[in-house]
């Protein structure tokens, strides 16, 4: 089963130059990816004309990297995401779903909003990084979606189940991917520790870091992305606006999906000005920010509005002042060692047509 996910294999068409290698595999990712939560009804509702015009319109922007997972709406997202792909090209287009929260049918009625969803609650997450847990909610990802492969699989925050992630989890994407069932596999996660270990111990392909690389929070920067740069493995980062906060700073703003402290919306604020200053917003300065590292493929966005998808490739493709980052290093708001664009090799970006 192919398994390149992007513009064909080394015997095939020449690879888009707007993409980037997922590790040692020949999986492709666009350098802005789509995240699918919000369209799972992350928070609040969207509706199904929405969810797909949101997918179109990032599609139509040039992204061809998409991120969904069973959690997101208890499957809703991986069947929006499916049904808005359905009659694209195949090899046109990359996959990542998760593995580690199986999906069971219960009759308890309700909602799903304490996990996070405006969706009814007809099933139920049992947390299972078993080789047969991976296997059958891959199994039930693919009938959702409408597909017969996925290019890229997560192990989706192992943070409590580490053991079993290691013993058991990750030897059966090993497994998966040897067997050509999957592209690429990696672990997906909140935090960079965990996911230093799994660059250093296993033979990922590719991780993906939510919220710890960021112009807020740079814990990836001292373990996980120098580990990433030394084993090759690609690390895609999520988060990049720290759940909202760096997104439109203000009282009430979110910080890892709960109120932002009153420091860190201070700290936001100050970038925001710095940002105005230089005559840039702060959006496209996180996203320009967490892109730069030489280890980063991809930066995911989530979205779930076509203007959001839009403003997010017009942000990701707004070139950041040089003067910008000069001042945060100059007034400590940024570590001398953090790699920004000047210092970086060029990303080729999907822009709009």
């Amino acid at each position: 089963m192919a398994a390149d996910g992007g513009t064909g294999t080394a015997a095939g068409p020449a690879p888009d130059p707007r993409t980037r290698t997922l590790g040692r595999t020949s999986v492709r990712v666009t350098a802005l990816a789509l995240g699918t939560a919000a369209i799972g009804n992350l928070y609040r509702e969207v509706s199904e004309e929405q969810a797909h015009d949101t997918v179109r319109a990032a599609w139509d922007a040039g992204v061809r990297y998409f991120d969904t997972a069973p959690h997101y709406g208890i499957g809703l997202s991986e069947r929006r995401l499916g049904a808005a792909l359905r009659g694209r090209p195949r090899s046109a287009y990359t996959v990542s779903t998760k593995v580690g929260r199986r999906l069971e049918p219960t009759g308890a009625g309700g909602d799903d909003l304490a996990d996070g969803f405006a969706v009814p609650a007809t099933h139920r997450r049992v947390w299972d990084f078993s080789a047969d847990g991976v296997r059958r909610t891959l199994d039930a990802s693919l009938e959702r979606l409408g597909l017969d492969r996925v290019d890229v699989v997560y192990l989706h925050d192992p943070d409590d189940h580490g053991e079993q992630a290691f013993r058991e989890g990750y030897p059966a994407l090993e497994e998966l991917r040897a067997q050509g069932v999957v592209g690429a596999i990696g672990a997906g996660m909140n935090q960079a520790e965990m996911l230093t270990r799994f660059v250093r111990d296993t033979d990922v392909d590719v991780v993906l870091c939510a919220g710890r690389y960021t112009l807020l929070d740079q814990r990836a920067l001292t373990g996980l992305l120098p580990a990433a740069r030394e084993r090759g493995t690609s690390v895609v980062i999520g988060g990049a606006f720290n759940s909202g906060l760096l997104a439109d700073p203000r009282p009430g703003a979110t910080y890892d999906y709960a109120a932002a402290p009153s420091g860190l919306l201070e700290r936001a604020l100050t970038l925001q000005a710095v940002a105005g200053r230089h005559g840039t917003t702060l959006r496209a300065a996180a996203l320009a920010f967490c892109a730069a590292h030489p280890a980063v493929v991809s930066v995911l966005v989530g979205a779930r509005s076509p203007h959001e998808a839009r403003d997010a490739v017009r942000q990701f493709t707004t070139p950041v002042p040089s003067g910008f980052w000069q001042e945060l290093r100059e007034e400590g708001l940024l570590p001398a060692d953090a790699p920004v664009p000047a210092d970086a090799p060029a990303v080729n970006p999907p822009e709009l047509p």
